[in-house]
């Protein structure tokens, strides 16, 4: 008998996900209240706030601050995949994308902008 595991998101998964997306919520919410309360209240003497109004603060700091592409870890494996295309690179291959990206940039690749002579 073949077995298959089921990799896709099913209901046990999503019956697993929302509870832990509302817990995760509850904790940061209730630690930003605790910390705007404890902290900010006392040291700059203004207002506390209510677990809505935290949760508020989270979600605002979040959409300003960090965005919701999840965590900045994505960057550094694009850094990563570029230099392992350019160590496969010819050195043929390396001038031709210097060039491109020059012409794309309005620059040369790699180098500061050139300022234009007047006269």
């Amino acid at each position: 008998m073949e077995r298959r595991f089921n990799r896709g998101f099913g209901p046990r998964k999503f019956l697993f996900i929302i509870p832990m997306v509302l817990l995760g919520l509850t904790v940061f919410g209730g630690v930003v209240m605790l910390l705007w309360n404890n902290v900010l209240a006392v040291v700059l003497h203004i207002s506390t706030v209510t677990f809505w109004q935290a949760l508020g603060i989270l979600i605002l700091s979040k959409i300003l601050f960090g965005g919701f592409r999840g965590a900045q870890w994505g960057r550094h494996k694009w850094r990563q995949n570029m230099a392992e295309r350019w160590e496969k690179m010819t050195p043929e291959e390396k001038e031709k994308f210097k060039q491109e990206w020059g012409n794309r940039c309005g620059r040369r690749f790699g180098k500061p902008f050139e300022e234009k002579k007047e006269g």
